[in-house]
């Protein structure tokens, strides 16, 4: 296993770090994220000029490896920004906004919004997951109070419904709140987008997924409510992939974030699923995961305005 070292100098040099993240971006030199071009890009030097800058003979604009990413238009030192992206990449269960603050020296409020400006970094963009001979496991699960929701003597019908996806094949998660009737209707929607039909479908025995699951290949349920948790007939049919990723969410939110506003949940989903479907168990060690990370910064701006104006870590 490669080990990272946290004094590296592209944690400590905002110079270095400009040097990395333009390794990572521009294997084969400056592309100008203004019309795309990559010919006749000129670096403009000199104490005139802010480090990195570089100018597009074709459109006449200049630009920096910052500029159409989220780092963009940010005071807090590049070098600052390649460290938190590590720390949150590296920790399973994430970094608190709190943890992200003391050890990088800035303010609460400056760490909070750098973590969900990585948060957005690590959205993923994948298509549909699935595919001939692959299995997806679909389940939910519920957190936090959904204040949306008319309160009811039943807590659990105060809650956000959480609904996540695993492909047991490639490994990768996908999870959303989901805000619909979960009726058949409206998970199968949920469903024919994110999964391929082609796929064996493995659910737990909510009776919403049976006219859905019809489309795909197979449909394998297990009944919950009988205690059974693996198939009697065939050991591979269950939901406990899904369920060992909604214990991995539920003591990070729990045991790191203790508190997030329902408006942000999605994001936290984000970064669970992120960490997951880039693990040690997939071979992806701690510094291509935060690569992976910072090459999702494109493309991706989040201004504060967006995150809301209530602080929630």
């Amino acid at each position: 296993m490669t080990q990272t070292n946290l004094f590296e100098p592209r944690f400590q040099n905002a110079d270095k770090a400009r040097e990395y993240l333009e390794a990572l971006h521009w294997p084969h030199g400056p592309v100008c994220p203004h019309c795309g071009s990559a010919d006749d890009q000129k670096r403009l030097k000199g104490s005139k000029h802010r480090p990195g800058l570089v100018q597009c003979n074709s459109c006449r604009k200049q630009y920096t490896v910052t500029v159409g990413t989220v780092f963009e238009r940010s005071k807090v030192p590049l070098n600052k920004w390649l460290l938190a992206t590590h720390l949150m990449c590296a920790s399973k269960k994430g970094m608190s906004a709190h943890q992200l603050h003391r050890m990088l020296g800035v303010t609460y409020k400056t760490a909070w919004f750098m973590a969900h400006r990585i948060r957005e970094a690590m959205k993923a963009d994948g298509g549909p997951m699935g595919g001939p001979g692959s299995d997806v496991e679909a389940d939910e699960t519920y957190y936090g109070k959904d204040k949306t929701k008319p309160q009811s003597r039943m807590a659990i019908r105060n809650m956000n419904r959480i609904v996540s996806l695993i492909d047991r094949k490639t490994g990768r998660s996908t999870s959303i709140v989901f805000n619909g009737s979960f009726s058949a209707d409206d998970i199968g929607a949920y469903l024919f987008t994110n999964v391929d039909r082609r796929s064996r479908l493995l659910t737990d025995d909510n009776k919403a997924y049976r006219r859905p699951g019809q489309e795909f290949a197979k449909h394998v349920w297990v009944n919950h409510t009988q205690d059974e948790y693996v198939s009697a007939s065939d050991t591979t049919a269950h939901t406990n992939t899904v369920e060992g990723f909604f214990g991995i969410f539920k003591r990070g939110m729990r045991g790191i974030y203790q508190h997030c506003g329902q408006n942000h949940l999605h994001r936290y989903l984000a970064e669970f699923d992120f960490r997951y479907s880039n693990r040690s168990a997939l071979g992806i060690e701690d510094h291509e995961r935060a690569d992976i990370a910072l090459k999702g910064i494109v493309g991706k701006r989040l201004t504060y305005r967006r995150t809301g104006e209530a602080l929630a870590a």
